[in-house]
């Protein structure tokens, strides 16, 4: 393990998910306590797309923006709101100079499968609509997200695939969890790894799912054909039970003749760029943001 996060471990919060409602308020908590970033020069607005049942988001506007991320927050499916990703999008927003528009969408075990997905692609089409009124080309829309938020991103890039949506520019996918069944080599080794446990995973499967056996928009790695997707950036850490589902997506879309820019990071773990002390956190953040500039800036 990278040995400025090592010093963090005992830091991280209990990886455990036996109680969503204890778990969302230690979530709540340690967002709280992240100190506020100084952005004069963005614009934070709250909103509501209308659906079956209205999906609030929060738009970032930084200025001179001309692409926008649906942006989908980590969570295990459980955990988070539109309040405890506010630091991480407007981070995203000011590295990236992307419109971030942040959904707050529903969690498990309250509303399993598919109300997240929905919640997610409801918002992709509204940002679709509305790219005018948000100040942004219709041609330069991504989706990305972290961990569970990373699968929902991947999700509805299928199902605009399949569906013949809106046209996505880019996925950009870090510490994606992409499979339900936990049968690769990390799965099986990284079961007591900082933050992200075997245990941990499956229950955040338990909760998302139910009694309900995975499709592909549900567990985005069992998708047997993965060609037409946008063009995908996938993040890793070398410490998580998601690390192989990742790595073998990535290869997976490459063999679908899809572009994709995968980087695994040494020496961390599930959520360790949150340690923003130590360098390996600071140049993951930063690439991320580097790396959505990029694929929103190119003309196609």
């Amino acid at each position: 393990m990278d040995p400025e996060l090592e010093a963090f471990v005992h830091l991280f919060p209990r990886a455990d998910l036996s109680d969503p409602v204890a778990a969302r308020k230690g979530l709540a908590e340690l967002a709280a306590s992240a100190p506020p970033l100084d952005v004069p020069d963005m614009e934070i607005t709250d909103r509501v797309v209308p659906a079956d049942l209205d999906v609030p988001v929060r738009v970032y506007r930084p200025a001179g923006a001309r692409g926008a991320v649906v942006w989908l927050r980590g969570g295990g499916f459980v955990m988070g709101d539109l309040d405890t990703e506010h630091p991480q999008a407007v981070r995203v927003a000011d590295d990236s100079g992307a419109v971030v528009v942040s959904v707050g969408y529903r969690v498990a075990p309250e509303d399993r499968f598919p109300a997240a997905l929905d919640d997610a692609y409801a918002a992709l089409l509204w940002v679709h609509e509305h790219a005018d009124e948000l100040g942004v080309e219709r041609g330069r829309i991504a989706v990305g997200g972290h961990s569970s938020g990373a699968g929902l991103a991947a999700a509805v890039a299928l199902r605009a695939r399949d569906e013949q949506g809106p046209p996505i520019r880019f996925q950009l996918l870090s510490q994606p969890e992409l499979d339900d069944r936990q049968e690769t080599w990390s799965a099986r080794t990284f079961t007591d790894t900082p933050f992200m446990t075997r245990a941990k995973v499956a229950a955040s499967w338990r909760h998302y799912l139910g009694s309900r056996v995975a499709t592909a928009y549900a567990a985005p790695a069992r998708a047997e054909d993965l060609s037409g997707l946008p063009a995908a950036y996938i993040t890793t850490a070398e410490l998580c039970p998601n690390r192989d589902e990742s790595l073998e997506y990535g290869m997976r879309l490459l063999r679908a003749g899809v572009s994709v820019e995968l980087h695994q990071w040494a020496g961390t773990f599930h959520g360790s760029q949150a340690v923003l002390s130590a360098e390996v956190s600071r140049l993951q953040i930063a690439e991320v943001g580097a790396v959505l500039r990029r694929a929103l800036a190119r003309d196609s």
